[in-house]
């Protein structure tokens, strides 16, 4: 079984330094299980360098495989390129990168270009014997999905996944890394990032009881009192103590919480 692992170039959240995301990092070690079954396991990295992704040498990765690409540019052509001429049995990646352009359709792209199947949020995956592939998806809540897949297919990482493996310093040593030819694509394209900020506007609060349907004016006198439950209250300002008491026992009355006065024998 010939794996890819897909690497992006993340950010750690304090420090801004280059990172291997930690979803890639489990990503690895799933196919790191995989590949010792019997496999050829490889990553892939689409970027400017290497420096986020050389940490997943010593996570398991014998091998990377980096495509020069410039910053700013999409690199799922290139990526789709090459994966296409190294026809990997499984392609596993993160659910999305960390810090940076982490928009998560990379792996949903490719897919699209290969004509590949994309199963998402896998925790887990093992190779049956005659061949099919056993992946267990994460439904959230801690469900999960038994899906036996027979091919070529797209596999996204789950952070429930098994932790990444302890870095070790002399297998990132033994690992290798590879630059390779980029290919040129025709009608190159930028990502486009601008962002539109606009002050924060509050939403008015929904009001309670107020009828779903019907016309302004009926949501109007819901919010107002003027109709609905709010309409049938009395109001009274700076009543004597003997008529506030009586109003109150009569609504108690009416909503039940106090029995209706016996009436007078004869």
């Amino acid at each position: 079984m010939k794996i890819a692992v897909l690497l992006s170039a993340g950010q750690h959240p304090v420090s801004g330094a280059p990172v291997l995301p930690r979803v890639e990092a489990q990503a690895i070690r799933i196919a790191a299980g995989l590949g010792d079954v019997g496999g050829e396991v490889v990553g892939l990295h689409a970027g400017p360098d290497t420096r986020a992704v050389a940490e997943a040498l010593g996570q398991g990765l014998p091998r990377i495989e980096h495509i020069p690409v410039a910053a700013g540019d999409d690199p799922v052509p290139a990526l789709a390129a090459r994966l296409a001429a190294l026809a990997p049995d499984l392609i596993l990646a993160g659910r999305r990168s960390q810090g940076g352009d982490e928009s998560g359709l990379v792996p949903y792209a490719l897919a699209r270009a290969l004509s590949m199947p994309l199963i998402s949020d896998v925790v887990a995956a093992a190779a049956e014997p005659d061949g099919t592939l056993r992946l267990d998806q994460s439904l959230g809540r801690g469900a999960l999905r038994r899906v036996l897949i027979r091919g070529s297919a797209v596999v996204t990482c789950h952070p429930d996944a098994p932790a990444p493996l302890a870095f070790a310093y002399g297998r990132a040593r033994r690992g290798s890394v590879a630059a390779l030819a980029a290919t040129p694509v025709a009608g190159r394209a930028t990502v486009d990032t601008a962002v539109e900020e606009r002050p924060y506007r509050r939403r008015p609060k929904i009001v309670k009881g107020a009828p779903a349907g019907g016309s302004a004016a009926e949501r109007l006198k819901a919010a107002t009192g003027e109709s609905g439950a709010a309409s049938s209250g009395q109001l009274l300002i700076q009543p004597d103590p003997e008529d506030a008491a009586r109003a109150i026992l009569a609504y108690l009355r009416q909503i039940g919480v106090l029995a209706a006065p016996a009436e007078p024998k004869t």
